[in-house]
């Protein structure tokens, strides 16, 4: 089982299907072809569920916002929130770009 297969230990059952603690996983990729198939999902499956978590997260700040401070706070949130994931997204393209580098070095 891929449990077992895992050399960071890094998967556990959760009532019953596999996950991977992505936090210490070290991607070695060793899961992909252990595990049965569904049995895990990998970082390209969870996007459209970690969109809808980042969506729902902002609605709520959005809606804390206006209940603390106003409905007129509600837009300077979404603001907010937009500007964080420019950032996230600017970081991302900057880490790409740098390990772009261990590639050319190879």
């Amino acid at each position: 089982m891929c449990v077992e297969e895992c050399p960071v230990e890094t998967i556990y059952l959760q009532e019953e299907k596999a996950e991977i603690d992505m936090d210490h996983c070290i991607r070695c990729g060793r899961c992909h072809d252990a595990c049965p198939e569904e049995a895990v999902r990998h970082d390209g499956e969870k996007i459209p569920d970690e969109v809808g978590t980042n969506i729902r997260k902002a609605k709520d700040s959005m809606d804390a916002c206006a209940t603390y401070f106003g409905d007129e706070e509600r837009q300077r949130c979404l603001n907010r929130i937009i500007e964080y994931f420019n950032k996230e997204k600017m970081v991302a393209e900057k880490t790409l770009q740098g390990l772009q580098m261990f590639l050319k070095k190879e």
